[in-house]
């Protein structure tokens, strides 16, 4: 009988703000699916780093008839340097670091250009006398890639040792950027949510002063008189968590698993509906929690005054 009681006022109290439970849902929906997102986007950060990271390569560029840079002398590798390349990777002191490496031609060189900017003008304007000839070396370690760099940067037709690392460093910190904007936004949207939420609960305690007022005078505790208020605003919040959660699983399912994975071809691992299911339950415990965190530092202010 008191749980049904407790559970009419709420009712009662969501009935009377109809207009403001529906901006706490609109809200708590968005800040949490940017929330979900940031989350999301971490998780594929990670796969995605511990994917490419030991398949990165370490590139050894080696110097073509232009080239003025590094150990180049406008003037092309000759065979016997070419050799001698070799003949260092094969060496004792860098084979146990070396899990297997390939010699990639200028014809090759030119037709993985000519793949990889199809649609790019300029794949019109490059031949393959443009292009360098290479060692391409997979590492046991992609960590020691340094121990390569060191050793082969100073030798003669050698235009440059690159690890690949670098180049994914980059597209990992921009990621990481916009996983950090979304975090900003959802900061900015939930710190919304728990004001709309504050203001609803006063809101809804003023129209029912007189109840309240009465309830107090026939001596009924604070916490019966808080606990309907509380779960008004964990009510309104659960609804735009569920939606929250169900916006993450639409992203993964349609847009992640659906287009990315179509788009991108099976070479890219991406989150699936497991990283899905582990964030929804996060977006419901966040949004819980700072509804009935909000709501009774509103409703025991209120009753203090």
């Amino acid at each position: 009988m008191r749980l049904g009681l407790i559970l009419g006022e709420a009712g009662s109290g969501l009935r009377r703000n109809v207009s403001m439970v529906i901006s706490v849902i609109l809200v708590t929906f968005i800040s949490l699916t940017f929330v979900g997102a940031a989350i999301l986007l971490q998780m594929q950060i990670g796969q995605m780093k511990g994917y490419w990271y030991d398949r990165a390569q370490v590139a050894v560029y080696l110097c073509t008839d232009v080239d003025n840079t590094g150990n180049c002398t406008q003037a092309a590798a000759t065979q016997e340097q070419i050799d001698n390349v070799e003949a260092q990777l094969k060496s004792p002191t860098l084979a146990p670091f070396i899990e297997k490496y390939e010699f990639e031609t200028k014809d090759q060189a030119y037709a993985n250009f000519q793949d990889q900017f199809a649609d790019n003008p300029i794949a019109a304007f490059v031949s393959p006398t443009d292009l360098n000839e290479s060692f391409r070396v997979n590492l046991i370690d992609p960590i020691n890639a340094d121990v390569l760099i060191e050793s082969l940067s100073g030798v003669t037709g050698v235009q440059a040792v690159e690890d690949q690392r670098g180049l994914l460093d980059q597209i990992f910190s921009i990621l990481n950027a916009a996983s950090y904007t979304a975090i900003g936004v959802a900061a900015l949207m939930l710190v919304a949510a728990v004001l709309l939420i504050a203001t609803t609960i006063r809101l809804s305690a003023f129209s029912r002063r007189r109840e309240l007022g009465i309830m107090r005078l026939v001596g009924a505790s604070n916490r019966f008189i808080q606990t309907p208020f509380i779960l008004e605003g964990v009510f309104a919040s659960l609804i735009g968590s569920l939606l929250a959660g169900g916006a993450i699983v639409a992203i993964v399912k349609f847009f992640v698993q659906g287009y990315l994975s179509t788009t991108l071809g099976p070479t890219t691992t991406l989150v699936g509906m497991s990283d899905a299911m582990v964030v929804v339950p996060i977006l419901i415990v966040v949004g819980a929690a700072l509804a009935a965190a909000s709501a009774g530092v509103a409703i025991s202010r209120y009753l203090k005054v």
